[in-house]
């Protein structure tokens, strides 16, 4: 889209939908993190007019969608479903409790980065941080990771 074109909010829906979704998911939980993507899609049609005027729509509907999911429950708690055994690649059975205890930023730059294969960039907007922090978050995340599952790199 060039700068002489504006951004309908079709536009910015079909960008950021998927990756905002992802991070209230990571955020979240799936039911949770569902809902509160939704929520926040809502507002944003609801303010669009407000919200097209913004440097960073998707990070502001990113705290939006948080918003809305701490007023259902004042703290957040996060709940991945239980891996199930058949069919499936291995996945280390201990791995959704480990990203549960990462930080917030950490858990959703690691499941949005090698979960989803975000572009970094990507994940900063949503986050409404630089690129070095959400790679920082990566890095700490990662390390957190891999010393809760024990896994050693060499």
């Amino acid at each position: 889209m060039s700068d002489t074109e504006k951004l309908t909010y079709t536009d910015l829906v079909l960008r950021i939908e998927a990756p905002l979704r992802r991070a209230m998911i990571a955020t979240y939980g799936i039911e949770r993190g569902t809902e509160a993507a939704a929520e926040a899609l809502a507002y944003g049609w609801e303010n669009w007019g407000r919200l097209s005027a913004m440097d960073n729509p998707a990070g502001y509907l990113y705290k939006v969608g948080r918003s809305r999911a701490i007023d259902v429950l004042r703290r957040p708690r996060v709940l991945f479903p239980a891996i199930p055994q058949s069919g499936l690649p291995h996945v280390e059975p201990a791995l959704p409790a480990a990203l549960g205890r990462l930080s917030r930023n950490q858990r959703v730059s690691v499941w949005l980065i090698h979960g989803y294969g975000c572009p970094y960039q990507e994940v900063a907007n949503i986050l409404g941080a630089s690129i070095g922090t959400v790679q920082q978050h990566v890095t700490r995340g990662l390390a957190k990771l891999r010393s809760d599952l024990e896994v050693d790199d060499g």
